[in-house]
Formats: structure tokens, C-alpha cells, sequence
């Protein structure tokens, strides 16, 4: 048996037999990282002694009864953007490198009440900005399938671990695209809730009208299970909605006759790779043989969905980053002659060249004279985005797209032309607009074995709808029987 090749759910299964020791379980996915992680490179801070100190504290605790929570004893990876006390909390950038967070952010609250291990802290994109992991001030984290190629981004390091089987499951953070396209690109499972359903209270903000915490995971029973340990109201969050709470395995039904499903003919024309949309294709008439009524329609807002994600993101990411400025608890550069002069060069130190180009693009829209014709305009046309999908979703019950244009790329390929980095979230930045569910599961391979995801999106609030969706269709094709990471390549 190898225990790290596991779902959750399996995992749950053979701790409650007693097949299986929380101890043992916690020690094979240290050894697993001992193994891969050289390879992969998804972590910026490992916890692993940690890990199986506490690991033996629950198992001891369990066995005297002391612990009850059917979630004990997991092992999980947290991406580096969210606090956690006592623990480094980098956001993979230099300004934060040596900042430990005082607090936790609530999904950590969460998880600690099930007693969940933390294996560690996730690599990403610097503050959250990027396609690929590789604008990460520590390191490039690679494709378990490939090692030439990138994990996607900017939760690069959470969909990377839980594919190379050195996590179960992980958590990640969506601005535009960022739980989604990793999880296509690396083969698993992500989910970006509906914004408000899951706290943001202790995530470094990038942009705080998009950004939403949510699952990676191995299948969907494993998210929906992770779904149901963060989601909530908190008064920390004056986002957050006050939902009743809901079970989301309950909805998994394996069943999706009479399901509504649109496809909107925009997301496949220009810039789609033929092999992703011949994989969406079949999946389409897998979802008709399964009883699902699929049809064609227009969304005619894949031109503007972009553009209009970068005015507000990066507006945002202007204001939120304004407080990285050498004076508290950030890096400080070690020369100065004034307050200018500290704030100028700290800054330029401190932030790599991406989170750069946004923080001076968003200071523009936001500048006099320019507000007006950009970022008026930007949340006028987003106003105009959610109106398109309540249209659609007043016929469809889940709307069908790729979740990227392509499969993972090359490293290096794309990481010196941000324009064509930007082009890749097409498929994805218009749910975080709309403040929607999307969830990405693999649909198949193309040529060379590399993950194809598909993207399911739902109304507000209705990710039972999207879940038993996509559980349906994972029952049906079963992806991780068929196909595993090969992590081939590696000489870069």
C-alpha cells in the first residue's frame, strides 16, 4: 500500500480500521517530501519535525479519546499567504522573507480545531502575482508531470505538492485563476468558492474585491470535505456572508440527469489549444451520455473579462501593497539618508519585478485624470460581467469552459512576456469578477501525458450544483486511475 497515493476519504478509512497510525501516515508523507521535494521544490518552509511531533501527540490523544474529530491526524500544505502563528508567512517574496505572522488566519483556526497537521508553507508567485510560480523570490517550483515545466500559479506550490503525493490536499488562494489553472496544469482537483463563503481574515491581500481561499485536492469528495472545514461566517471579515451551513458531501449524487449545462462558444474560438478543446468535446458528450442537457450559447464577455481583471486587480494590489514600506515588520533596506529615500529604496529591494509592474499600473488607473477612464469604467464593465452570467445562469444550472487555453508550458517560456502570462487566465478571471464558484478537474491528457483541466462554474453560492457535477464526471472517467505524475525531464 502506498499510503501517500491516498484521497483523504481512503486515508480516513484506514486510520478508523486501524490499518493505519496517524503516526505512520504523517512519517510516509515526510518521507515522500524527503524523496520529491529536491525534484518538485513546492515548499518555502517545511514543518515536517514538527509534523510528527504533533503526529504522535494525536495519536496518543485518539487513543485515549481525548480527540474525536475524524480529521485528526491529517497532514496538509497551507500556501505561503496565509498567516499562521509562529511561522514564517513570506507570500514568497523578499519584503516578507523573515516576517512571523503573531496570529492565525481563520481557515487555520479551522483546521487546528480538527487537529490537521501543517506539513508546511507553499511556494507561489510573489504576493499571489502570476501564471507560472516562477515569479517566487525563493525558488521555480516544477510540474510533477513534467519537471520542465511550470505548475501554473500563482498556488503553483499547493497544486504541485498535492500532485506529486507530498501533501493529501492543500490549501490555495484564487484572485483570477489561481487555484483553477494550477490544478488543470498539475491534474487535480481545485475549487475557488463563491467570494465570502470561506474567511479571507489573515490573507495578505492582493486584491480584496477578487481574492478567495479554497481546496486543492486529489478528487472531489476530498474537496468538498475541505470546502466543509472552511467555509463560514466571520465576524473578522466584513465580506464574509452569513450562510446557513451546509454538508457538501451530502450532494455528491453521482447523478446529473436533467443538469443544465451551457457552453459558451466565446471560451473555445481563438488562442484554445485543438487539444484541449477536442478533450472538452468528449467530455461534453460524456456529460450527454450521463443524461445532462449540454447546449451552446453566447457569453460575450471573454474580451473584456481580462482587460477589466487587470484594472481592478492590480488598482487593488497598488493600495493593499501600499503598506510594505520598510517602516514595520517588512524587510528595510539597510542604507538610507531619509524617509523618502527608505521608503524608495526599500521598495525597490524588496519587490520583484511583476508585483513592480502591477503596483505601477494599478497607481496609474487609481491616478487623477485616469480614474474615470479606467477604473470607473473597469467596475462598470464588471457590473456588466455578472449581469451576462445571471442571464445564463437563468437558463443553466453550471456553465462549461476550459479552465486554461493550453496545458502546462515550459519554463522560461512565458515568463519574460507578461502580456502573453496575462492571456493565460482568459478562461478564469471572469468568476472572480462575478464573485462565482469554479471548480477544474482533469478531463484528460493530451500527446505528450500532460493534464487537461475543465471548468465548471456555478451561481453564487450554489457549489453543491457545481460539486455533484463534477463528481459526476470523475466517477465516470476515472483520470486517476488512468493517469499519473511521470515527473519526466528535469535537466533545465
Amino acid at each position: 500500500m502506498n499510503i501517500t497515493e491516498l484521497t483523504v476519504h481512503e486515508l480516513q478509512e484506514k486510520i478508523k480500521s486501524k490499518e493505519l497510525t496517524i503516526t505512520e501516515l504523517t512519517k510516509a508523507y515526510v518521507d515522500r517530501i524527503n524523496e520529491k521535494e529536491k525534484d518538485v521544490q513546492a515548499f518555502v518552509t517545511l514543518l515536517t519535525e514538527k509534523a510528527l511531533k504533533q503526529a504522535e501527540d494525536v495519536q496518543k490523544k485518539v487513543e485515549s479519546g481525548e480527540i474525536s474529530s475524524e480529521f485528526a491526524g491529517i497532514p496538509i500544505g497551507i500556501k505561503d499567504n496565509m498567516c499562521t502563528k509562529g511561522i514564517k508567512t513570506t507570500c514568497s517574496s523578499k519584503m516578507l522573507e523573515n516576517f512571523v505572522s503573531p496570529y492565525d488566519a481563520t481557515v487555520i483556526e479551522k483546521l487546528k480545531e480538527q487537529d490537521i497537521i501543517d506539513l508546511g508553507k507553499l511556494n507561489m508567485d510573489e504576493f499571489a502575482m502570476g501564471g507560472s510560480t516562477e515569479y517566487s523570490y525563493f525558488k521555480k517550483t516544477r510540474n510533477p508531470w513534467n519537471l520542465n515545466k511550470v505548475p501554473g500559479g500563482s498556488s503553483g506550490g499547493s497544486a504541485a505538492a498535492v500532485a506529486a503525493n507530498l501533501v493529501p490536499w492543500a490549501l490555495g488562494s484564487d484572485t483570477g485563476g489561481s487555484i483553477r489553472q494550477p490544478s488543470s496544469f498539475c491534474g487535480v482537483v481545485g475549487l475557488k468558492p463563491t467570494y465570502g463563503l470561506v474567511s479571507r481574515y489573515g490573507l495578505v491581500a492582493f486584491a480584496s474585491s477578487l481574492d478567495q481561499i479554497g481546496p486543492i485536492t486529489k478528487d472531489v469528495r476530498d474537496c468538498s470535505m475541505l470546502l466543509n472545514l472552511i467555509a463560514g461566517h466571520d465576524e473578522r471579515d466584513t465580506t464574509s456572508a452569513d450562510k446557513e451551513k451546509i454538508d457538501y458531501t451530502k450532494c455528491l449524487k453521482n447523478d446529473v440527469r436533467g443538469l443544465k449545462i451551457g457552453v459558451p462558444k466565446e471560451f473555445f474560438g481563438e488562442g484554445i489549444n485543438e487539444e484541449v478543446k477536442e478533450s472538452l468535446g468528449k467530455a461534453i458528450e460524456t456529460y450527454k451520455k450521463l443524461g445532462a442537457e449540454v447546449e451552446e450559447f453566447s457569453l460575450d464577455i471573454a474580451k473584456y473579462s481580462l482587460a477589466t481583471y487587470y484594472i481592478i486587480a492590480c488598482a487593488e494590489a497598488s493600495s493593499n501593497l501600499g503598506r510594505f514600506d520598510g517602516i514595520r515588520y517588512t524587510y528595510r533596506t539597510p542604507e538610507f539618508k531619509n524617509l523618502k529615500e527608505l521608503y524608495k529604496k526599500t521598495r525597490s529591494e524588496a519587490f520583484g519585478p511583476e508585483v513592480k509592474r502591477r503596483i505601477i499600473l494599478g497607481t496609474y488607473v487609481l491616478s487623477s485624470g485616469y480614474y474615470d477612464a479606467y477604473y470607473k469604467k473597469a467596475q462598470q464593465v464588471r457590473t456588466l460581467v455578472m449581469n451576462e452570467f445571471n442571464k445564463g445562469f437563468g437558463k443553466y444550472d453550471v456553465i462549461l469552459t476550459p479552465t486554461s487555453p493550453t496545458v502546462a508550458f515550459d519554463i522560461g517560456a512565458k515568463s519574460n512576456n507578461p502580456l502573453e502570462m496575462y492571456l493565460a487566465d482568459i478562461c478564469t478571471v471572469s468568476v472572480n469578477i462575478a464573485g462565482l464558484p469554479g471548480i477544474s478537474i482533469p478531463c484528460g491528457v493530451d500527446k505528450e501525458g500532460m493534464p487537461i483541466g475543465m471548468q465548471l462554474i456555478g451561481n453564487k453560492f450554489c457549489e453543491e450544483t457545481i460539486l455533484n457535477a463534477a463528481y459526476t464526471f470523475e466517477q465516470e472517467i476515472k483520470f486517476r486511475e488512468n493517469h499519473k505524475p511521470e515527473f519526466k525531464g528535469g535537466a533545465i
